[in-house]
């Protein structure tokens, strides 16, 4: 049965249903069906939402939908990066009567694995990506992704009423992968700003974007996470969704019900390209003072404390004589940084910041990266299975790596931990920039078992520096049933729980 067919024939049963009632209600006293006025119609899908419990967006995509943009990037690219996929690997098939083929031509610009006719280099070609933002002040700003943007020569913006403007880049932060654009138009739509910090894992969100540059495409969803630590990207505490975001989705606002932006929907993590039920979006008050510092002086200031940490589990708890796991622990610091400075060490858990709490390893880059450089704070840090506070200047943001290297030389084998582990030469410890450590060539046992790998550098135990293979037999032979070593490993320290038995 075709469609038309199916619609005529439930207008024909609803018809004769309602005739039959009628002459039941008019021959046995039977009550006559209700009459649903327009009104009452208008007010179902709403009661039925109360009902169901399953919310209903119209309103919000109504309101706010206005305010929620469309962006082209254009660049400049060499016509060899639309080849193929990924450099000198196989060619896609091109059919200019495939539907695919006119659809990546319009809104990307290009065709993967397109060619030129002689095989040879092309010239320059402009490129265009497809994005999403949102209007944030009635004068013309926009938030939306700084990889929207990334080396764009030409941003256009289009309103959901068709009227397009060339944006100015005002700038962008990659660190935040935030971008402010700036159009010249008044009186516009705008969305109303949340406070990501009231949500709840579990509550309702939706999302309006681009995807694949269908505009205005809205899809709904739940917060999956909060705080969520992504690799490479340590100063945002990402907000995790199962709401369905794809290529083009990036820029646009994540709402709650209440209509207002909790976020910028970022990145997906997916294997295949598309939406697999994990998508990522910034919290939109870490955004707002990013734009707020590129407005005021067209830079983003982050404040630095010379750290690096890891998250806290009940071994490592354990270890340092903790109750429950909770704070960052400090696996290195900075030499000369802000950190030590104040004192700081390698085995220090903070538990706060200012006052605020440090629940997970995650929240500590965030709220470092919030204060100005120059300013006063007073961490608090478990030492020595007690609690004490620190008054640290915070630093201004900069990259600092450590090296590692490893040589081969003949291994010490210690027992219980399951390590064969040699000293450090001056060479070594020069070129990772530590004063000590023993260098891990064999890994079994306790410690294999643990994820210690050869070419790990043991720098502490439970906090407390190792020089000497010697010193390493003590601590081990007088440690508990869990110990907490202190590794260097691929240019980080990280502290490795061990469960000695």
């Amino acid at each position: 049965m075709n469609a038309k067919t199916l619609s005529r024939s439930a207008i024909a049963v609803a018809l004769a249903v309602a005739l039959s009632a009628g002459y039941v209600a008019g021959h046995r006293d039977v009550p006559a069906p209700q009459v649903i006025t327009p009104a009452q119609a208008a007010m179902m899908p709403a009661e039925a939402a109360a009902k169901t419990g399953i919310p209903d967006f119209s309103g919000l995509v109504e309101t706010y939908g206005p305010a929620v943009v469309n962006i082209s990037a254009k660049h400049v690219v060499k016509q060899a990066a639309l080849r193929g996929n990924g450099g000198g690997g196989n060619q896609l098939p091109i059919d200019p009567s495939d539907p695919f083929y006119q659809f990546y031509k319009h809104f990307f610009g290009g065709v993967p694995g397109m060619q030129g006719g002689d095989g040879g280099d092309a010239p320059d070609q402009p490129s265009a990506s497809l994005g999403s933002g949102f209007i944030v002040s009635n004068d013309g700003y926009i938030l939306t992704n700084a990889h929207v943007v990334d080396g764009a020569n030409v941003v256009t913006v289009r309103l959901t009423d068709k009227r397009e403007f060339r944006a100015k880049v005002v700038g962008a932060d990659k660190q935040s992968d935030v971008a402010v654009l700036k159009i010249d138009a008044g009186n516009l739509p705008t969305v109303k700003i949340g406070d990501p910090r009231q949500s709840k894992v579990g509550q309702w969100v939706v999302a309006i974007g681009s995807p694949y540059g269908f505009d205005n495409t809205v899809t709904s969803g739940i917060i999956s996470a909060k705080s969520r630590s992504l690799p490479n990207e340590n100063y945002t505490p990402f907000i995790q969704t199962d709401v369905p975001v794809n290529p083009g989705n990036s820029g646009g606002p994540l709402f709650n019900l209440q209509g207002e932006v909790i976020g910028i929907n970022s990145m997906i993590y997916s294997q295949t390209g598309g939406f697999q039920g994990l998508s990522f979006a910034i919290p939109i008050n870490e955004a707002i003072k990013v734009k707020d510092d590129i407005v005021k002086t067209g830079h983003v200031s982050r404040g630095r404390l010379g750290v690096a940490v890891q998250g806290m589990n009940q071994t490592l708890a354990d270890s340092f004589g903790m109750r429950k796991p909770q704070g960052a622990l400090v696996s290195s610091v900075d030499p000369g940084g802000p950190a030590a400075k104040a004192g700081l060490q390698p085995g220090d858990v903070i538990l706060s910041v200012n006052g605020e709490p440090v629940s997970d390893s995650a929240d500590l880059p965030a709220q470092v990266a919030g204060l100005a450089p120059g300013s006063s704070a007073t961490v608090q840090v478990w030492r020595d299975k007690a609690s004490k506070d620190l008054k640290v200047t915070i630093g201004s943001l900069s990259d600092v790596k450590v090296a590692s290297d490893k040589a081969d030389q003949p291994a010490q084998l210690q027992g219980r931990l399951g390590v064969a582990v040699r000293p450090l030469t001056p060479e070594e410890k020069n070129g990772a920039s530590v004063s000590h450590g023993l260098l891990v060539q064999q890994s079994g046992g306790a410690a294999e078992s643990a994820g210690i790998q050869p070419g790990d550098v043991i720098l502490a135990v439970n906090g407390r520096p190792v020089t000497s293979v010697d010193q390493l037999k003590q601590m081990i032979a007088g440690a508990g049933n869990s110990i907490a070593l202190l590794i260097q490993r691929d240019n980080a320290q990280i502290f490795v729980p061990v469960d000695l038995g």
